[in-house]
């Protein structure tokens, strides 16, 4: 049987921009996708701290160093410059790899640069 599980974590990541009339997703900085191991085209889910609202949307890559983390197309009407976000991407895992896998969640500061990497144990 596989499990959807947590497999990486953005932690309170500030929004650069929201673009609407851009084509959908979000655009997140390429050094923090390769920290956390997200991917180009990976599904996430996105909660907005200051509302609470949650979108699932897919990842684009933003330039190394750049701190972006935009988003685009409709999902720009549930987020402003400023707000604070958690950026959570899944896994299907079996119980073995669910056993193995502990997440990896980057903690930033108000610059999306990174401050801590932390990693999730599962428990039983």
């Amino acid at each position: 049987m596989l499990r959807e599980s947590l497999h990486s974590k953005i932690h309170r990541a500030t929004v650069t921009a929201a673009l609407p009339d851009y084509v959908g997703s979000i655009t997140i900085d390429a050094e923090l996708l390769d920290r956390c191991g997200m991917r180009v085209n990976d599904k996430v889910l996105v909660s907005n701290c200051r509302d609470g609202s949650r979108l699932e949307t897919y990842v684009f890559r933003g330039e190394p160093g750049s701190g972006k983390i935009e988003l685009n197309g409709a999902a720009a009407h549930l987020f402003e410059p400023g707000d604070k976000v958690i950026i959570m991407h899944f896994a299907h895992m079996t119980d073995e790899e669910y056993s193995r896998h502990h997440p990896t969640v980057l903690l930033v500061d108000d610059k999306n640069r990174v401050t801590e990497v932390m990693h999730y144990h599962p428990s039983k």
